[in-house]
């Protein structure tokens, strides 16, 4: 399975990004739980949020009620919203089935920054 995402940028801190991650090579998107994850530079990359196969969603805590990670599976597409994004949220974004990883793809850039 290939995973590409996209939808990152440069946004002010309290702005916003819609992140979104779809798949070139499965039939069996529906089935996976999938995640959302982020690395930075020198650091380990960490969950953000994933959702069930079922629609249902988790988030770190760190997300605080400021994301929202939803799935089309008619489109084959994850999602990610993030709102009131902070300084610290700058990192490579990247989306993955959870729990069973596939190959990383080439994430997303976000930087947030004044």
């Amino acid at each position: 399975v290939q995973f590409v995402e996209s939808g990152g940028g440069l946004v002010q801190p309290g702005g916003s990004l819609r992140l979104s991650c779809t798949t070139r090579s499965s039939s069996r998107f529906p089935m996976y739980h999938l995640g959302w994850y982020r690395q930075t530079s020198g650091t380990q990359r960490e969950m953000v949020a994933f959702i069930t196969s079922g629609g249902s969603p988790n988030y770190a805590d760190f997300v605080n009620g400021r994301f929202t990670i939803s799935r089309d599976n008619a489109r084959d597409t994850l999602y990610l919203q993030m709102n009131s994004l902070k300084v610290e949220d700058t990192a490579v974004y990247y989306c993955n089935r959870y729990g069973r990883e596939e190959p990383w793809g080439q994430g997303t850039q976000v930087t947030v920054s004044s």
